[in-house]
């Protein structure tokens, strides 16, 4: 589908589930704020969705506290060529409770900010005027919900708390036997693709390469591939296919690649693509946008990111504490960019001394011990494992994710070890971080550093146990761009005073932190960060994406130099 210049992010929004009945509902809606649950009579204005209440590109601007109820209202007309057996509202992601209501019926109440939703709202529906409210609670970082980087009282690491709907609404019609998902599975050991379609329907088939198969639905089909190109970043090749059920027809894509750990000819523990030593090279991004906050303004804020970062001789983003919409993906699977997935933290408040005290002693702690993680309500635990769960199942056929990091620096850390052994089951196609920084617990593919106040030393082998090492942060180094900057109180881990300052630390961080130590087991490296974001000031590039701070050749260069 074709971006409605005059509707933000209308794309559509799955581009691996891409079918032709689509309506963004993304643009003008009523707004209300009240410390009451009482849906109003009277609203207080316009609010542009998908962009949060707190961000200036909502044309609102007011922020939403843990007391406050928000409300939308829209009125939805349901044209002929959307109308169908089913019409399925979606939400891409609302922060952090939502309730939907169609003519005063509430319909569906989702707990959790950072994932998807839906609701077939056909049955709801009359004949002339339809009315869609949705309530939303946001309790922010004052309880145990997945919160991610967000904070009422924001600086430093920690960034304004946003709340309700932010990344697209959209209706869909669809036949009853329509197509609700597809798992894909690509088996380069073996010559195939294995695609299970999600469906009520009896039968349905495959098109691809000319040909038609029939597929078993709600199964596992092992296509045999007879000749093929491999995906990785040096050749992001993607095959296009179509799956059809009787009155319903899907378009798609996979590719063909393998993330694992072996070991390399020196016996070391390597991080793999392709069944092949891969060092991987990366930049932290936290998808955050000035005017727009978790929100990107068009998916041109997608794109430049990842060019950018490619041209920089990165093959790596790291998507911090936050997920994306499926779009940002496609762009990583299409420009050629592994992705390290975060599981967004939530918790209760974080214990400094707990998040802390490994920096100094070098002590792992034991995430058994609930309280001290600040983990202690059962109700918040298990609706963790649910988002963790369903965070890789809607994630799970995006080809360029490489990694999932399930935990990081004991953020609301908890039973990792299980954690772990839980995911695995579920995807075993990935490589796993279960504590990224720190309190290791022992178990999954790596070993996982965070160095920012020192050079690199790689832990000693009875603290490896056979994993594959990796710096999943470190650098940080920071330079404020005066007229671009989001205020006053800028935040780094190492303030520098001009662009050839931060390139010739830059230049020491790849001689001394990176290329000296990949002989010795250093797999992969992931630098803080991509852009600035609010008072952090570690970026490439500034918040507002106006300034590259570096010479984008220069970093590229140093970046060529690590490599196995």
């Amino acid at each position: 589908m074709t971006q409605n210049s005059n509707i933000p992010l209308s794309e559509y929004p799955r581009p691996q589930l891409e079918r032709k009945s689509y309506l963004s509902l993304n643009g003008i809606w009523e707004y209300a704020i009240r410390n009451t649950s009482d849906i109003p009579n009277n609203f207080d204005g316009d609010i542009l969705v998908p962009f949060s209440p707190e961000s200036p590109l909502s044309g609102v601007n007011k922020f939403l506290s843990p007391d406050d109820y928000l409300f939308y209202k829209k009125e939805l007309n349901i044209s002929k060529d959307i109308d169908n057996d089913k019409i399925i509202l979606h939400f891409t992601a609302v922060d952090q409770i939502a309730e939907v209501f169609i003519n005063d019926v509430l319909l569906i109440k989702h707990v959790g900010g950072f994932l998807p939703f839906e609701v077939d709202i056909k049955p709801y529906l009359n004949k002339d005027k339809n009315i869609l409210v949705v309530r939303v609670k946001d309790y922010s970082d004052t309880s145990y919900y997945s919160r991610g980087k967000q904070k009422i009282k924001r600086g430093g690491i920690w960034y304004t708390a946003q709340s309700g709907i932010y990344l697209p609404v959209w209706l869909e019609g669809v036949s009853f036997d329509y197509i609700k998902d597809i798992k894909i599975t690509p088996d380069i050991d073996n010559d195939e693709i294995i695609i299970n379609p999600k469906t009520d329907s009896n039968s349905c088939v495959l098109e691809f390469f000319d040909k038609e198969i029939e597929l078993i639905p709600n199964s596992d089909n092992h296509i045999k591939l007879d000749e093929y190109e491999l995906w990785s970043p040096e050749n992001p090749v993607l095959y296009n296919f179509k799956i059809r059920t009787k009155n319903d027809e899907v378009n798609s894509y996979f590719a063909m690649r393998k993330f694992s750990t072996i070991l390399d000819e020196n016996n070391i523990k390597r991080l793999a693509l392709n069944n092949k030593p891969y060092f991987m090279k990366g930049l932290l991004d936290q998808g955050y946008y000035d005017k727009s906050m978790l929100t990107p303004r068009s998916d041109e804020d997608y794109i430049r990111d990842i060019k950018l970062a490619k041209a920089m001789g990165f093959n790596t983003l790291r998507k911090h504490i936050k997920i994306e919409t499926l779009r940002w993906y496609h762009y990583c699977d299409k420009i050629g960019m592994i992705v390290w997935q975060d599981f967004v933290s939530g918790g209760e408040d974080y214990k400094f001394i707990t998040i802390s005290t490994p920096l100094v002693t070098k002590m792992h702690s034991d995430d058994r011990k609930y309280k001290k993680f600040s983990r202690a309500n059962k109700v918040g635990r298990e609706e963790a494992i649910i988002e963790f769960k369903g965070t890789i199942n809607y994630l799970y056929s995006v080809p360029s994710i490489g990694l999932w990091t399930i935990f990081n620096e004991g953020w609301g850390q908890f039973d990792s070890k299980a954690i772990y052994e839980m995911c695995k089951d579920i995807d075993n196609t990935r490589i796993y971080d279960h504590a990224s920084g720190w309190h290791d617990q022992g178990v999954s593919d790596t070993k996982s550093l965070h160095i920012y106040f020192a050079r690199v030393k790689l832990p000693k082998a009875k603290h490896v146990k056979g994993r594959s090492i990796i710096l999943s942060e470190a650098g940080g180094y920071s330079l404020i761009t005066e007229g671009h900057v989001y205020s006053d109180k800028s935040f780094g881990y190492k303030m520098l005073k001009n662009k050839e300052e931060l390139i010739e630390n830059y230049k020491t961080f790849i001689d001394l932190d990176i290329v000296r130590h990949i002989p010795n087991g250093l797999s992969a490296f992931i630098y803080t960060q991509l852009s600035d974001v609010e008072d952090e000031v570690n970026g490439f590039i500034t918040y507002d994406r106006e300034v590259i701070k570096v010479d984008v050749d220069k970093i590229k260069g140093l970046n060529d130099l690590a490599k196995l």
